[in-house]
Formats: structure tokens, sequence, C-alpha cells
């Protein structure tokens, strides 16, 4: 009787490590999935940014609502705010915080906007001088128009700089507030910032 009930006990065991190894094999590649799949989106490239054409609209389906669940992105309708992400610089090389970079460009046509550094995990960088975006309010611009500033683990001199210790991936978000219809209308025709690393990572 009690080999039966011991031969019964390793059964359940087993089948319970099974469950859980499967539990978490699923919910580990969804979170993959909705964090690492960009091309389950419908989206725009303009130079190093993406765009997501259907972030909060209500053409959004159900990969893209769970994707902006899972990454923190309070999607508004593209009439308030969109959204451009860089994970690369000009050249096609995955950002990192041990590398500085020169982000430069037009203001955007929009009647606020922002540029924000987060670690590869969506958080934002420890940055001891509170430096954590530019926007259009604090942004220093030529008679040209155009603005720059750098990101990084060293300051630049003469930069506006956002810090960004460790060594990890990293991304930037183009945030815009009540864009122009006309920008609302083709994501792709946003004059895009050209993100440009300086000199060898560190």
């Amino acid at each position: 009787m009690s080999a039966s009930r011991s031969a019964t006990g390793k059964r359940w065991l087993i089948g319970a490590l099974l469950y859980l190894s499967a539990v978490a094999v699923g919910v580990g590649s969804a979170l993959l999935v909705l964090k690492k799949a960009p091309w389950l989106n419908p989206s725009a490239q303009v130079g190093a940014w993406r765009v997501n054409l259907h972030a909060g609209s209500v053409d959004a389906d159900m990969y893209t609502r769970a994707s902006v669940a899972v990454n923190g992105l309070l999607a508004l309708g593209r009439e308030e705010t969109m959204y451009f992400i860089a994970a690369q610089d000009d050249s096609g090389h995955a950002l990192r915080s041990n590398c500085n970079y020169r982000i430069q460009g037009s203001a955007p046509a929009a009647r606020w906007w922002s540029i924000t550094a987060y670690a590869d995990d969506m958080f934002l960088f420890d940055a001891p001088n509170g430096h954590y975006s530019l926007n259009g309010d604090i942004a220093k611009r030529s008679a040209e128009g155009s603005f720059d500033f750098t990101t990084g683990p060293t300051e630049q001199p003469g930069s506006y700089w956002l810090p960004t210790p460790g060594k990890r991936g990293m991304v930037l978000t183009l945030r815009l507030y009540n864009p122009e219809p006309a920008l609302q209308a083709a994501p792709q025709s946003l004059h895009a910032p050209q993100i440009e690393r300086i000199g060898e990572c560190l």
C-alpha cells in the first residue's frame, strides 16, 4: 500500500512540475513576444525612429493593446499624442548606455514635444543632474531653429546632457502632443531627429 502511495505521489509531483514549467514557458514567451516582436504591430520607420500606426487607435488589435499594457505606454489617440521609439542610431547600431550620442533635429510639428532616454527595461536612468528628457520648452535652438543634446556616460562640453550610466541597452522615446493634422495623417513625414554616436563606447 505504501509503495502504491509513493508511486502516486511521484506521478503527482512530476505532473505538477511539468504543469508549472509549461506555465512559465508560456508566460515567458508571451512577454518576450510583446516586448521584442515589433513586427506584430503595423509600424513605420522614419530614420532611426519607429512609430506604431495603431497605438491609441480603435484599429489596435489584441497584440498592440497587450504590448501597450506590458510596456507601460499610455497610448492616447493620435490626435492627442504620437510616440516614436528609437532603439538604434542612424548607422543601424543598437543604442547602448555606455556610448555617447548626439541627437539633433528641428522642432516637430506639434504643440509640445519631448525626448526621453530609457534603459532597456523601460525605466528611467539614474540622472544625478536631474536631466531625464529634453522638451520643447527647455531646448535651446539655433538661428535656423534646430536643437541638439547628448546622452551617454560622460558629459559633452556645452551640451544639454542626459546621463545614461551602466552598460545596457537603451531606447529613446519622442512624444508629440497635439501633432499637426498633416503629421497625424502621415507619420512618415516626420523630420526625424538624427542620432549619431560620438567616439568609442566605454
